[in-house]
Formats: C-alpha cells, structure tokens, sequence
C-alpha cells in the first residue's frame, strides 16, 4: 500500500472502470455507497449517470476532454507506467469494501491485469461486478457460504493452489489447481453451506443476483 491515499472511507467504495457496463449497472445495488471513483475512463461512466466521484484516478489515457473538464477539481493523475490503472487506484484508496465496476467485458489483457492486481493485494476487500457476475478472492478459507441448490459457482486459481470445498456438487478433496492447470470453473451448490479452503489466491465467482451474499462473504472471507 502506497502512502500517498487519495480516499479514505468509513463506508463502501465503488471504482468504475472504462469497460462497458449495462444501463441498469449503477442502480439499485449500489445505493448505498456514497463514494464514487472513477478510474481513468470510467469517469465518463458517472458523467453519464450523473453522479460527481470524489476522485478520477488514473493516467488518463483514455479520459475525455469533457469528464476532465466536469471533474477537474477531483482528477488525481498518476503518470507512472508501471501499474495499471485499477492497481494505481485500489492502492490510494482506503475502504472497508471496495465494488469494481467495469472492469470486465473489454480486452482481455485488461481483464488479466484486473484479476492480476486482485492477486496480489488479497488484504483487500473487493467485489468484481458485472453484469452477470461477482467475483471476489479468498486466500485461506471460507465457511458457511448460504446459497440455494444448483446456484453457479465457480472456483479459479491465480497461482498454484490445494483447495477443498463442501457443498458442491462436485466436492474437492485436496484437489491442486493451477492457472494453466485444473480449475473448478463450472461447478454449483448442492445446497447445503459451502465450505472453501485454499493456501493461496482463488477467485470464486457467483451470479450477480447473490451480489448481497457475497458482500457478506467477502467480509468473512480470510
């Protein structure tokens, strides 16, 4: 964590990427977060929606003259090439939980870079949003996870892992994973309390309509 914060909050976060994100994306699932921000392009996202982000953070490469002159008092440029945008903003930003919005459906290496960032920062609490998904990553364990039977979920690995997971239909044992290995990336609920354990980052994925669960997850997640 870098020492030079921008944003410091008591309450939820919600950075928004420059990805496409659906009409309906900064609705209801977000009323109560207070504090928006926009992360380079993204910014043109909230212009678009209305609402005024305490900070726009980012290179501004992909930044439009008009979000830069809206939200001039609040642009925060970081010139350095060594990070990528969501990396520069997930590390000047305090939060006890952090939602990431259009941050998928774009390029790939986006995408990767995103999940990448997530890897190495597992201290931080935060919810990849989209329209069809949450995502959020765990390193040691998760217990009592409540979803209904047959809810999709899958598990990912962002290094070489050993997971084990109960109440799936296909339950784990000790199963090794690896990026360019095994994964669990098509499994779903038996019904019963989904317990995870990992010894390392694993990303675990739920639909978007769990998006509350997984606020709760990720909360206890460790």
């Amino acid at each position: 964590m870098t020492n030079d914060i921008i944003v410091s909050s008591n309450g939820p976060v919600c950075f928004v990427g420059g990805a496409k994100i659906g009409n309906k994306a900064l609705g209801a699932d977000f009323a109560n977060v207070n504090s928006f921000v926009g992360v380079d392009g993204g910014a043109d996202h909230l212009l678009a929606a209305g609402i005024a982000p305490v900070a726009v953070i980012g290179d501004f490469d992909s930044l439009s003259d008009k979000a830069r002159a809206t939200f001039a008092d609040v642009l925060c440029h970081v010139s350095e090439q060594d990070t990528t945008d969501f990396e520069k903003a997930l590390t000047r930003v305090t939060a006890p939980l952090i939602y990431a919005l259009g941050f998928t459906g774009g390029r790939i290496d986006h995408i990767l870079g995103v999940l990448n960032v997530m890897a190495r920062y597992p201290d931080r609490a935060v919810l990849l949003v989209d329209d069809d998904d949450v995502s959020f990553v765990i390193t040691h364990r998760l217990e009592n996870l409540e979803l209904p039977a047959n809810s999709r979920i899958s598990l990912m690995p962002l290094a070489a892992l050993v997971v084990s997971a109960t109440g799936l239909r296909w339950p784990l044992a000790d199963f090794a994973m690896h990026p360019a290995g095994k994964t669990s990336g098509s499994n779903a609920t038996s019904g019963e309390p989904v317990h995870i354990r990992t010894n390392g980052p694993l990303l675990v994925t739920l639909p978007r309509a769990h998006l509350a669960t997984a606020v709760t997850a990720v909360a206890r997640a460790e």
